[in-house]
């Protein structure tokens, strides 16, 4: 009995230890979430996100964590806007994140964003672009990375910056056409477009949206073929990227020039499925991109070496070198926060004050009273001998803009 006892002494004394144990180790450590696209169709650039994410936590906790604190980041995986909301309730109910990162889909980061504002928890999105995610009065919601409208102007400006001199022509004399997939990233996009393009006097021949899901879009190649289009501005993902490519090729219609906005343009496995021969002088407004001048983009090239280190293969586009710059920003900011409470981090956020060229990006940052970073600008870049290569701005340039579209 004496044994029984001891042994049931032991066994109690045991479980006080770990329950004591486990209060102390989860004070060590900080939950915060990370919302993506980890499965469906938009899992690529979700998880190639979420990888930039993941190199700046573990970066920071070699450092000594956030306050002596080890990051733990707990994952979401939102398909559609639905599972996002659903996501990001379990996020901030069951698993009672600090924060949450996300999230690369306008539409996902839309909907979550919602329930992380109503929770009172910051939202930090690094990757989606629609520019209602800090339009809506949100407190908590903060973004480090470019929006559409910045995209768009500067896919319409590169015609008279660039494409029109490199051609030869003058702006209004080449015709234009807009084709977009038609969900809100699309239509966002598509929408400012046209309002610059009509305040730049271009002459946009034909409008074109579509969905991403199609399995055909030779009416829209041939819309544009029968129109005499010379430039093509496309927002798209990956699919239908290489689905309109390919159906060009077999309609013979070969453009002076097409511009992508980020999305399917920056991915290599979209210049593999393409073909290099049939992407080559293709342009992309994007996040920064690896072959981009090293001196107005500090840190990229270190970044770039954890990247191979870690996952043993090139960055597969530019989102993770977006979503570190940004998680590093907002690491710095809750580190400077004397608590997590959630005005408490936003005061620390408002603070923000790096200059344009001093992040991984060449991007700056600084938050207007909407979270918006208003100091992410977008790069001009092109499809070259099966790289992407930034063109423009001249000091973020490591070729010259070619003109055409394809080789062969």
């Amino acid at each position: 009995m004496r044994k029984v006892a001891q042994a049931a002494f032991a066994a109690a004394f045991m479980l006080g230890a770990a329950q004591m144990a486990g209060p102390a180790a989860a004070q060590q450590t900080l939950k915060f979430g990370a919302l993506y696209p980890f499965s469906g169709g938009l899992a690529l650039l979700g998880d190639e996100s979420f990888r930039g994410l993941e190199i700046a936590a573990e970066e920071r906790n070699a450092a000594g964590g956030i306050n002596g604190k080890q990051i733990t980041l707990v994952k979401g995986d939102a398909v559609d806007p639905n599972q996002a909301v659903g996501e990001a309730r379990r996020l901030t109910s069951v698993e009672n994140v600090s924060v949450i990162f996300g999230t690369y889909s306008s539409s996902l980061s839309l909907a979550a964003t919602q329930v992380a504002e109503l929770a009172g928890i910051p939202y930090f999105e690094l990757g989606a672009v629609s520019d209602p995610i800090t339009e809506r009065g949100f407190k908590y919601v903060f973004r480090s990375n470019a929006t559409a409208k910045d995209f768009s102007v500067q896919m319409v400006d590169a015609i008279p910056n660039a494409i029109a001199p490199a051609l030869g022509k003058k702006p209004e004399e080449l015709k234009v056409g807009i084709i977009y997939e038609d969900s809100l990233y699309g239509q966002t996009m598509a929408g400012y477009q046209k309002a610059r393009a009509a305040e730049k006097k271009l002459n946009v021949a034909e409008v074109l949206p579509y969905s991403a899901k199609s399995v055909d879009l030779t009416p829209v190649v041939l819309r544009l073929k029968s129109a005499g289009v010379d430039v093509i501005l496309q927002t798209s993902y990956q699919n239908d990227t290489v689905l309109f490519f390919r159906q060009m090729k077999d309609q013979g219609f070969k453009p002076k020039a097409i511009i992508g906005a980020g999305g399917g343009y920056s991915l290599r496995d979209t210049m593999l499925a393409v073909g290099p021969e049939n992407m080559e002088g293709a342009l992309d407004v994007d996040f920064t991109q690896y072959k981009t001048n090293p001196k107005v983009a500090p840190g990229m090239e270190d970044f770039l070496k954890k990247y191979k280190a870690k996952y043993n293969s090139e960055p597969r586009s530019g989102h993770s070198l977006a979503n570190y710059m940004g998680a590093r920003v907002f690491f710095d900011a809750i580190a400077a926060a004397k608590d997590l409470k959630a005005d408490t981090i936003r005061a620390e956020v408002m603070k923000v004050d790096i200059p344009v060229g001093a992040t991984p990006t060449g991007w700056g940052a600084k938050f207007s009273e909407q979270g918006q970073n208003t100091r992410a600008v977008p790069f001009l870049m092109q499809w070259q001998g099966g790289e992407l290569v930034t063109v423009f701005p001249p000091d973020a340039a490591v070729a010259k803009m070619k003109t055409g579209v394809g080789t062969n």
